[in-house]
């Protein structure tokens, strides 16, 4: 299929905004490479008996530099945008190749993802993988190498409790797709039903801008925390949308909790280093860019999310989160995640 964005350009545009760390080029990368895998077993049995969730084997491990995360995100991310670049390419060629606007329309969103990529890719510790480049499921967490070792050495933390923990995150990511039985086909379905039901109006495009500009006159946000996205979706997107963040706010905000709760077991420098990383995330001088491109909406998933967790512990204990793992319809709503006794309620 012929491709709507030149996604190798991203690629370039990527790489150029990421740049790299001298670390990774010193011998303390392959001390990395050898200690992490060891860091995501012992994570993975530790999570295991906190979550009371099947976790089975343990994921493939992968130490890779900014640029091939990148690559290894652009990978899932075209497989997965297939449908919508589908009909991005019937579009334009109904438009013609000789028209000059098209060409440069494909050039700019290139560039703009891989410029969004390769600024995540300077901050980005560890990500559990879902979807390979082929489309196939994963069961593989990477860490970003560079960034590991930048953070450890800028706060001077202790590598091998700074690992344990990161690792901690990404096994509860991995129990919560692994030992949730539909919870990786319920999550895909969604993205699906996002994607599929998208369709590239430039009207829509135009009605984006001018909500823009009237946020701007009356004195309010430019956009809200769903970024650019949340205006460029449908009614029906958007409510799909909701419920992705949703599910998204549970499954970071247990992750942090969970991560959290076995730290302060096991690791004398947890607290500095959950302090450390959620100011990391509310950095100001990143607030302009977290609203437009939505992420935005990950940092309140995380604020939310835990706050949620934390309220049904108090309220019901530990165990009562259980019931969100039984099937779709026990996942909390959006508003529900901003009143957990609602939830409560309605799941018994």
């Amino acid at each position: 299929m012929n491709q709507a964005v030149p996604w190798r350009f991203a690629a370039r545009v990527g790489g150029l905004v990421a740049g790299d760390h001298p670390l990774w080029r010193s011998y303390h990368a392959e001390h990395l490479a050898l200690t992490l895998p060891e860091a995501v077993e012992t994570a993975n049995r530790l999570v295991a008996e906190e979550t009371r969730l099947d976790l089975p084997g343990v994921p493939d491990v992968a130490v890779v530099d900014r640029r091939e995360w990148i690559d290894r995100n652009l990978g899932a991310f075209t497989h997965l945008l297939r449908p919508l670049e589908r009909k991005l390419v019937e579009r334009l060629e109904r438009v013609g190749a000789e028209d000059v606007a098209p060409n440069i329309a494909r050039r700019l969103v290139a560039a703009e993802t891989g410029a969004l990529l390769g600024f995540l890719a300077r901050r980005v510790l560890g990500q559990y993988e879902l979807v390979l480049p082929t489309g196939d499921d994963s069961d593989s967490i990477a860490f970003v190498g560079p960034n590991v070792l930048q953070i450890e050495r800028l706060h001077q933390l202790n590598p091998k409790e700074m690992r344990t923990w990161l690792a901690l995150h990404e096994a509860t990511h991995r129990a919560q797709f692994v030992g949730v039985p539909w919870m990786r086909t319920y999550f895909r379905s969604l993205v699906d039903v996002l994607v599929e039901g998208m369709e590239p109006d430039p009207g829509r495009l135009i009605e984006a801008v001018r909500t823009v500009v009237r946020n701007r006159k009356a004195g309010r946000p430019l956009v809200d925390e769903k970024g650019l996205l949340g205006l460029m979706v449908g009614d029906r997107q958007r409510q799909v949308l909701d419920r992705v963040q949703a599910l998204m706010s549970l499954l970071e905000g247990h992750g942090h909790v969970v991560m959290d709760r076995i730290g302060q077991r096991i690791l004398v420098s947890q607290p500095r280093m959950s302090r450390l990383l959620k100011a990391r995330r509310r950095d100001p001088r990143w607030a302009l860019l977290y609203r437009l491109t939505g992420l935005e909406m990950k940092i309140r998933q995380y604020e939310q999310g835990e706050r949620f967790v934390r309220a049904v512990e108090a309220r019901a204990g530990w165990d009562a989160l259980q019931a969100a793992w039984v099937s779709p319809d026990n996942l909390p709503t959006l508003a529900e995640i901003e009143e957990p006794e609602a939830w409560l309620r309605r799941v018994g």
